[in-house]
């Protein structure tokens, strides 16, 4: 079977029963009330601080578990504080506990890896670390980081509505929100409404009875179906839409299902047109494709009898943070998410907005970052085209730099990334009938695509040092399941340095 970048995880593993799977998700839910904690990485003296979920909540009393069910042990911290003083583990350490992991058959024959400092960037080990390889969803270090330094953490999507040219019709005009939903019961959470701006739209445009929806969609260009992806991953497939300024609910037909493989529509953009045009009273066949005409303040007033002029903003939402929307593609690796936000970095790059736009936008920008790129090559966002092309050096570089305390634009890479056992992608891995030394000390960015496999973030040893690493299998023999379980011995392994 063809898999995508970071498939949907297997069944629920049989320790995790009735009663202890209640556990989990309290487990889960500090875990989420504790990110939105503010975490403080003091790179430069080599400290991690971040909170113990006891610390929040305090001490509760168990619920007692069904008879037949043991109870489950109780939860780690969840990476809790690092000393300011912990050792730096040695090379001679760190590649002695690796050397056997490495040799795995289920990582297949070429396996490129990094190993540095987190607080002083010192490179601890290195194999193949240079080499480009095809990095599935890791990718998405590189598409967040871009966006973090090119918009900020706090910038925001907007989606308008305008007059069009002539009474009555209103013009939807997509900005590039993934997350845009009709009401509060979409995909995401926060996210803008469309309930919200036809109700501007109707108050804008007075006694004046809306006519028809246009669907402006000119933000983006090119192709909506990125270069050398595998055929199984977009429409009825559903593990990415195809790639429009204006959708909801990331394209899903269902914004329930949030699960992959979770069906998309062929025509977001028009989806979200009719959804649109519904709210405003009129039927799906009132929508069409047009584009926003120029307000022209000298031609016309702003309103009269007609309504307001062409062009005249009638309504406008927006969308959670850029920080949030970014925290949301790393914990599930949203693939369409990924694909809209990297076209953010090619618009303020003024690159056009297509795939090949964004790939040399964001290459650009992790350049003038400071950040290794030779060999390196970026044809999506997402990381699902097989054409894309990076190392372990520049995923440990991306990592490295998003803690420095000097950038703390970049902070919200480190707070989004899923953490082993907890939560995302990384919710079911690290975990089993016995205890796992990563368990709650490792966050990282998985990527899982036909033959290929990467793991790529942040461990705690032993002695409370925070240790950055990539791992890129692209050689894999076609067991992902096997090939996740040998790449998470080698983050138990960094994870018990001592």
């Amino acid at each position: 079977m063809s898999q995508v970048a970071d498939l949907q995880r297997p069944p629920v593993p049989p320790w995790t029963a009735p009663g202890v799977a209640d556990q989990r998700s309290r487990r889960r839910l500090w875990l989420a009330l504790a990110a939105g904690v503010a975490v403080l990485v003091l790179a430069g003296a080599g400290a991690l601080f971040v909170f113990r979920p006891a610390a929040l909540f305090g001490t509760t009393a168990a619920a007692t578990p069904p008879p037949v069910v043991p109870p489950a042990p109780p939860p780690s911290p969840v990476l809790a504080a690092a000393p300011g003083d912990a050792a730096v583990p040695s090379a001679q350490a760190v590649a002695a506990a690796l050397k056997g992991l490495l040799i795995d058959q289920r990582l297949g024959g070429h396996v490129a890896v990094q190993v540095t400092d987190a607080a002083t960037g010192q490179p601890l080990f290195g194999q193949n670390a240079g080499d480009p390889e095809t990095p599935a969803s890791t990718m998405k270090l590189a598409t967040a980081v871009a966006a973090l330094a090119v918009r900020g953490p706090a910038y925001q999507l907007r989606t308008r509505a305008v007059a069009g040219p002539n009474p009555g019709e209103v013009v939807l005009v997509g900005g590039g929100d993934p997350t845009l939903s009709v009401n509060g019961a979409g995909s995401y959470p926060d996210a803008a409404r469309l309930d919200d701006l036809a109700g501007q739209v109707k108050k804008a445009l007075g006694g004046v009875a809306p006519t028809r929806v246009l669907v402006d969609s000119s933000l983006f260009t090119g192709p909506a179906i990125g270069p050398n992806w595998e055929p199984n991953v977009v429409d009825g497939n559903g593990y990415e839409a195809r790639i429009t300024p204006l959708m909801l609910d990331g394209g899903r037909t269902n914004p329930k299902q949030l699960d992959n493989p979770s069906p998309r529509t062929q025509t977001p953009d028009t989806a979200a047109g009719q959804a649109f045009a519904k709210l405003l009273g009129l039927a799906p066949s009132a929508v069409a494709a047009g584009r926003a005409p120029a307000a022209d303040s000298a031609s016309a007033p702003p309103s009269g009898p007609a309504g307001p002029a062409p062009g005249t903003q009638l309504g406008v939402v927006t969308s959670p943070p850029l920080v949030r929307i970014l925290e949301e593609m790393m914990r599930t690796s949203d693939n369409t998410i990924a694909e809209l936000i990297a076209r953010q970095v090619a618009l303020a790059r003024s690159q056009p907005a297509s795939f090949a736009g964004a790939g040399t936008a964001v290459l650009a920008q992790l350049t003038d970052l400071g950040l290794p790129t030779a060999g390196v090559r970026i044809s999506d966002g997402s990381g699902l085209s097989l054409d894309d092309r990076v190392t372990a050096q520049l995923l440990t570089g991306i990592l490295t730099l998003a803690i420095r305390t000097d950038k703390p634009a970049l902070h919200g890479l480190f707070t989004g990334l899923p953490v082993a056992g907890y939560s995302g992608t990384l919710a079911d891995r690290y975990r089993g009938p016995a205890a796992n030394p990563a368990d709650g000390l490792l966050r990282a960015k998985t990527g899982t695509l036909t033959g290929i496999n990467g793991l790529a973030g942040y461990v705690v040893d032993t002695k409370g040092r925070l240790l950055v690493f990539a791992v890129l299998a692209d050689k894999v023999p076609n067991n992902v399941l096997a090939a996740e379980a040998a790449l998470d011995r080698i983050g138990t392994a960094l994870a018990q340095l001592t």
